[in-house]
């Protein structure tokens, strides 16, 4: 078994305390730290689709993703050399009436690994909230709304319609949530949409660069 491989099959396991010495493993193989930090995004990806088929709860979902975050400490240092390293602050945070942040701790633990720097504003943030983080905080290049119940889309749209209309110039506006399709995203004014952590974190640089 190669040693990525082996980082996979350990995130997905939910071994946060193996998972350190595993990727070390992989980098000193000669494996690159890109390499390896996807092949941990394609771990969660498979704990994700489990999680949508009801095959494993929460609590998997959360050690698997621990592991991943624990994975993800030792490619950090790493990944701040490449070109990607300053690609700004990113605002995220579940909107107004949702308490959900599974997804959203996720998708931030995905973007911060892209090269931004988080401020996570937690669940039911209201959308002046995101507005008054972002001018805040320095060089905010992007804010990202999670929402992950139908009845939680309107205020989903108001976030992206109050950030829009703050004269907040430099800023994308990225949503994402199991309800938002491409369209509404598109319908309600965002930058861009992701359908997963690892898309957002991909989608993320694009609306940046």
């Amino acid at each position: 078994m190669s040693k990525i491989t082996e980082v996979k099959e350990l995130v997905e396991a939910g071994k946060s305390k193996k998972i350190g010495a595993a990727v070390q493993d992989a980098l000193n193989a000669g494996g690159q730290p890109a390499d390896i930090l996807q092949a941990m995004v394609d771990s969660m990806s498979v704990v994700g689709d489990k999680f949508s088929a009801g095959e494993i709860f929460v609590p998997e979902m959360l050690i698997a993703a621990k592991a991943m975050s624990k994975g993800v400490d030792v490619l950090r240092p790493l990944m701040a050399g490449d070109n990607s390293a300053s690609l700004g602050t990113c605002i995220i945070g579940t909107v107004a009436g949702d308490l959900h942040d599974i997804g959203k701790n996720l998708v931030s633990m995905m973007i911060e690994s892209a090269g931004f720097t988080m401020v996570d504003l937690g669940v039911d943030v209201p959308a002046e909230k995101f507005v008054e983080a972002a001018k805040e905080n320095d060089n905010v290049t992007l804010i990202a709304c999670s929402g992950l119940l139908t009845t939680t889309m309107p205020a989903l749209k108001e976030a992206v319609a109050t950030i829009k209309a703050s004269d907040l110039s430099n800023c994308k506006v990225i949503v994402g949530g199991a309800p938002v399709t491409p369209e509404f995203a598109a319908e309600i004014g965002a930058d861009g949409y992701a359908a997963d952590a690892g898309s957002a974190a991909v989608k993320a640089k694009e609306l940046v660069k």
